[in-house]
């Protein structure tokens, strides 16, 4: 094991959680400029979280090069379209330039992604055998988690988990499974405007597609007591309203603390309809 490695490895899944922050900002890959990153940074918020499926962590050191100590991390690289000797030792190049600041989020997508899709429990076992195999270290990564067997795994083969389209009832049921010490960070999408119809109209569409049509998704919310009805023509409401937050900003804060008062260590925020997301996050996180 080379050096940064085993002083990585040697800090406490405590200390490695503390780095993320009560919350944090989530964006597609590439979608945060540099000079966006510095603002989340003196802002207050913990992490940026790269979203989407890169093969390569090439973006990450733009972030890590424009900012000075926040923690990035992917969410997440998708282990169909990558390979996982190569992520090793890019994580490992962004360790030896930039210690300590990135975290490796790694998940197996959704079947309908890719027709390689098949048993994905297992294919997460393999590719973190791979990791452990170039010493990535288990604390700096973590895993995409929805389902108990997943979220399992996220406690005893990583830092945790970083559920993704999820509500805080969820979250309480997640920390349950999780156990006390593992890091728990869920996305929730946020609208800032009072008005529930403009809130709708803007976060129903990327809900909608194509997270309502993918069956990891679909099941997850079934197991917290949604039905056919409400995943059907876009969601309803009431389905849109528990996954997108929307009101004022002091309003889609206190929605985002229910995920904290459910267990969650960090919340990251994903703001939609805005193509200013600074002012949203700021407004946001001064609330």
């Amino acid at each position: 094991m080379n050096m940064t490695a085993s002083s990585a490895a040697l800090q406490s899944k405590a200390e490695h959680i503390a780095r993320f922050g009560t919350y944090g900002a989530w964006g597609w890959f590439k979608q945060f400029s540099p000079d966006e990153a510095r603002a989340i940074e003196e802002l207050g918020y913990g992490t940026i979280w790269l979203g989407g499926s890169p093969k390569n962590l090439h973006p990450i050191r733009t972030i890590l090069e424009a900012t000075e100590h926040i923690t990035v991390a992917t969410g997440i690289v998708n282990i169909w379209n990558s390979v996982p000797y190569v992520i090793a030792g890019e994580f490992h190049a962004l360790e030896r330039d930039f210690p300590g600041r990135f975290y490796l989020g790694i998940g197996a997508g959704h079947p309908e992604a890719t027709s390689e899709y098949t048993t994905p429990f297992k294919a997460v076992g393999r590719y973190l055998d791979a990791l452990d195999g170039k010493q990535v270290p288990p604390n700096r990564r973590l895993l995409a988690a929805l389902g108990p067997r997943m979220l399992r795994m996220s406690a005893e083969r990583s830092l945790g988990a970083h559920p993704y389209l999820t509500t805080p009832e969820h979250t309480a049921q997640a920390r349950e499974i999780l156990g006390p010490d593992a890091l728990l960070a869920p996305e929730h999408k946020v609208v800032l405007t009072e008005d529930a119809d403009e809130a709708r109209a803007v976060g129903r569409p990327p809900v909608d597609q194509p997270y309502l049509h993918l069956r990891n998704y679909t099941n997850n919310l079934k197991r917290l007591g949604y039905t056919d009805e409400d995943i059907a023509d876009g969601g309803s409401d009431a389905l849109i309203d528990a996954l997108v937050a929307h009101g004022t900003a002091a309003q889609v804060k206190a929605r985002l603390d229910e995920h904290l008062a459910a267990g969650a260590n960090h919340v990251a925020v994903q703001v939609l309809g805005s193509q200013t997301p600074v002012e949203q996050l700021a407004a946001i996180i001064s609330a």
